[in-house]
């Protein structure tokens, strides 16, 4: 009961403080400069920053608990990783594979900052800087591509001689620049077809998703 009561902060939490400041440091450089600078997607930047925090104090503090319980640490590091990576299979919708790599590499770092008490803090800042260099030269030089289900409506457009004119529509439409267009299913009924199309911005500005695929707004679908 005392020890409850104990308002003096250890070494080892003064350590974690230390480690932490680093850990935050460079997750935020990740997220805000290399991921948000390209996506602009808000809902992610609050969703890497809050998992990295979380993650972090739960690591050491779960290792730290069983230390001094006399636990084994190997063990508790098992399944407390077990249970950090299954969070992964959220059920809510299909989460982009580019941010999956962040989620990843944001929940990677924090556990090794946290768990690494026999590293130096030299040791701890290289291979952080190591793996933001990394992600660094992959987002400057690795151009990514994404791809999306469209439904269309006008098939005058999706015949082989004017595949062109599609990508010009489809761009001027979507605000992004268009690759590649496959034709998929056709609903002569409805008088509709399905694209997958590849384009390199994730900015969707005249569309909407909805489980992952786009529909073109009805607004803009006599526009020539």
């Amino acid at each position: 009961m005392n020890e409850l009561f104990n308002f003096t902060l250890t070494k080892d939490f003064m350590e974690m403080m230390v480690r932490f400041v680093i850990c935050i440091a460079f997750n935020w450089f990740i997220i805000d400069q290399l991921y948000y600078k390209k996506s602009q997607r808000r809902d992610f930047y609050f969703t890497f920053l809050l998992t990295s925090i979380a993650i972090f104090f739960l690591v050491f503090f779960m290792i730290f608990g069983l230390d001094k319980l006399g636990g084994k640490t190997s063990m508790g590091i098992g399944i407390g990783l077990f249970g950090i990576f299954s969070i992964m299979r959220y059920r809510t919708d299909a989460m982009p594979v580019r941010e999956m790599t962040y989620l990843f590499t944001i929940i990677s770092l924090s556990v090794v900052n946290a768990i690494a008490s026999s590293a130096t803090l030299l040791e701890i800042i290289l291979t952080d800087s190591f793996v933001t260099f990394a992600m660094w030269i992959s987002e400057r030089y690795l151009k990514i591509q994404h791809t999306k289900l469209i439904q269309y409506d006008r098939m005058e457009l999706i015949a082989p001689e004017r595949r062109d004119e599609l990508i010009a529509d489809l761009e001027k439409r979507l605000g992004v620049k268009v690759y590649t267009v496959a034709v998929g299913a056709i609903d002569m009924l409805r008088d509709m077809a399905m694209l997958k199309i590849t384009y390199d911005d994730a900015g969707m500005q005249s569309s909407e998703t909805v489980d992952g695929m786009i529909k073109l707004r009805r607004v803009n679908l006599t526009e020539v």
